[in-house]
């Protein structure tokens, strides 16, 4: 009989999970905010020190080689070019450093400045992948293609999370009882 009682429906539907889903849902939110900002940040960081400070704006000698007879090389010269292309990628890492200061990572704030930065992230990108593709690196021009695919992706979620539907999704769980 007390077999029969422990598996009655009513009280397997009354049994709480230990933690709930709107923790999970919330915690979900945080994980992706934080993989975005570190992703990024660091991507933009360790990619302008290298070329501003590091290399001292100076193109290193294999791919200066490689885009020696290119246009790159008449206009504005490879040296120039790398070091735009520092300051460039210092700008993407300004703008998701100003998304941060703004705020924008909290659930309830809109994300115009970090939206911007993912799409002048997708830019940085695509101007690389013409550099490489005019040399014929087609490897390097697919890997950055796929950068670029991914920034789009990751800006689509971003887009996708107004402060109402981050709301809703995460306390939508507990609403619907748990489930």
């Amino acid at each position: 009989m007390s077999a029969h009682r422990e598996s009655h429906p009513a009280r397997l539907r009354a049994a709480r999970p230990a933690v709930s889903f709107a923790t999970v849902s919330a915690s979900a939110y945080w994980f992706a905010a934080l993989g975005v900002y570190v992703l990024f940040g660091f991507l933009w960081y360790f990619s302008a020190k290298e070329k501003l400070f590091d290399q001292s704006g100076s193109m290193p000698a294999g791919l200066a080689k490689a885009f020696d007879g290119s246009f790159l090389a008449s206009v504005p010269g490879l040296d120039a070019a790398w070091l735009i292309l520092g300051l460039v990628e210092a700008v993407a890492l300004l703008l998701f450093l100003a998304s941060l200061a703004a705020g924008e990572f909290l659930p309830s704030r809109r994300k115009p400045v970090l939206v911007s930065a993912l799409g002048f992230s997708v830019a940085v990108f695509a101007v690389m992948a013409f550099a490489e593709n005019m040399i014929g690196d087609f490897e390097s021009t697919f890997r950055l293609f796929a950068y670029a695919t991914g920034t789009l992706v990751v800006g689509a979620a971003v887009v996708a999370a107004t402060p109402e539907r981050v709301r809703a999704w995460i306390t939508s769980f507990d609403a619907r009882g748990g489930a």
